[in-house]
């Protein structure tokens, strides 16, 4: 197989990748926690705001990140093993399940306006996300880094 590909692959999902690492570090360091400082009445509004205009910068880097893991695992350059590339698919499940199943929900509930149980619950839960973000950031450098030149 030509391995143009797989290694456009690579390198597009590294810098997906990478680029959402530093957006999940952001969030959770700076932005979710800001969440509380948010006005009563206008808290609302802003939840709405903050979940349109998140998903337009999340939402396109989380498709190619996702698409790129994918297309790796099944055109899998011949430098790599299935096994070097399972356990970001499994950290990449993690992530959306964990976006899916905890962090809409909270988002979700604050859409109604400022719950202090939901935003704990949205700061403390992100954590999964942050740290499986890292550690993708983390494979996703030494995939491209063991290719041949």
């Amino acid at each position: 197989m030509n391995e143009s590909l797989p290694r456009l692959l690579l390198v597009a999902q590294l810098a997906a990748t990478l680029f959402l690492t530093g957006v999940i570090w952001f969030v959770q360091v700076v932005h979710y926690p800001l969440f509380a400082s948010t006005g009563g009445a206008e808290f609302r509004a802003f939840e709405r705001r903050h979940r349109a205009l998140t998903t337009w910068v999340v939402a396109p880097s989380m498709l190619a990140e996702g698409v790129c893991a994918i297309l790796l695992f099944w055109l899998r350059p011949s430098h790599l093993t299935v096994w070097q590339l399972v356990p970001g698919l499994l950290l990449l499940i993690a992530i959306w399940a964990s976006t899916a199943f905890v962090q809409i929900p909270c988002h979700e509930r604050l859409s109604h306006g400022f719950d202090v149980a939901a935003h704990r619950r949205l700061v403390r839960t992100n954590w999964v996300r942050t740290a499986a973000w890292s550690a993708r950031g983390v494979l996703a450098v030494w995939l491209v880094w063991l290719a041949p030149n």
